[in-house]
């Protein structure tokens, strides 16, 4: 399955939780419930996944997560806020470059419409 295909599904999903559930509640809730429907599609899902900044020889485990990572291939970055402030893309695009992954997705619930909360990276 490529990233491409990976997305689908990872925003349909969305869609769904999101008209079941619409916008308002925290992050850690839908991040649950995504991990859940995510993995019952018969998906590989890492939750909170570590990702260690690597410097020269030095591998540093400093803190940063991803809120999922799917098939190994692409990063979930969730949010349920007014809105996507600039530092939310930023640290998205730094995950995806310190890991070498291609394909990025944050999300933000707190919207009317998942479609206007959903930024591909």
């Amino acid at each position: 399955m490529n990233e491409n295909e990976i997305a689908k599904i990872v925003v349909n999903t969305c869609y769904d939780i999101h008209m079941s559930l619409g916008p308002g509640l925290l992050e850690s809730v839908y991040e649950e419930i995504l991990f859940y429907e995510l993995t019952v599609r018969g998906l590989s899902v890492e939750r909170q996944k570590a990702i260690p900044v690597i410097w020269g020889e030095r591998k540093m485990e400093i803190g940063f997560r991803a809120d999922l990572v799917v098939e190994g291939k692409v990063i979930i970055e969730l949010k349920s806020v007014e809105a996507i402030a600039p530092v939310h893309p930023k640290q998205l695009l730094t995950y995806l470059r310190i890991t070498g992954l291609k394909l990025g997705l944050l999300i933000n619930f707190n919207e009317t419409l998942i479609k206007d909360g959903i930024h591909v990276l």
